[in-house]
């Protein structure tokens, strides 16, 4: 058993959810909103620790009114998160899943601020264990809201239910610009992961599209 797991994120219509220099004002205030209530909704939201590292986020819900924030996970296979890192304050729990190498001082140091550090993996986290003990801890949904490193190896993995996705009427182009989805990909067209059209609809000058994943 697993949480179920929407991806959601505010691309530009070529893919890139920042551009080469990492500018990624990509959402209008309409879709933050459309963010918002969807984290008011689920249990937990998750990120990469690149991410944290480059933006900073709260992971809070903070557009609309809500009773509760979800809890925030991090994957953070080397546990680079720093000290100071906003995804830590005290407005909602957080857990950080890292790996066997990661430094224990470090790993102590957040424990006694109140963070849950979960180790699965060795070096690397393995993201289909760490979904079992999600669930396991009572967490039945997620939002994912992944730079393309940890939305690819979700997708690898078959752990995603739901694609929600804000496409801007921009083009940033850039080989090297962070997409929807990086990794190695899949080699071929019978490997990729299928999607069925959900519902679609405008707002703001974007458009906004849903998917549901065909096992």
């Amino acid at each position: 058993m697993k949480p179920y797991v929407i991806s959601n994120v505010g691309m530009s219509l070529d893919g890139k959810l920042a551009t080469v220099t990492g500018d990624s004002r990509i959402s209008c205030e309409e879709d933050l909103i459309r963010v918002h209530k969807i984290r008011a909704k689920v249990d937990a939201i998750m990120v990469g620790i690149g991410t944290v590292l480059k933006d900073d986020p709260r992971l809070t819900v903070h557009k609309i009114k809500a009773d509760k924030n979800p809890i925030r996970i991090v994957v953070d296979s080397k546990l680079r998160i720093p000290l100071n890192a906003r995804v830590l304050n005290n407005e909602a729990k957080t857990i950080i899943a890292t790996t066997e190498k990661a430094d224990k001082e470090k790993m102590k140091l957040l424990k006694e601020r109140g963070v849950e550090v979960i180790v699965c993996g060795r070096d690397k986290v393995d993201l289909k264990e760490l979904m079992k003990i999600l669930y396991n801890k009572g967490i039945r949904s997620i939002l994912l809201e992944g730079g393309g490193t940890l939305n690819w190896g979700m997708f690898k993995e078959g752990l995603v239910d739901e694609v929600s996705v804000y496409i801007a009427p921009m083009i940033f182009g850039g080989k090297d610009a962070v997409s929807y989805v990086d990794g190695e990909g899949f080699k071929t067209v019978e490997e990729a992961v299928k999607l069925k059209l959900k519902k679609f609809y405008r707002l703001g000058e974007g458009i906004v599209l849903e998917y549901v994943v065909l096992r």
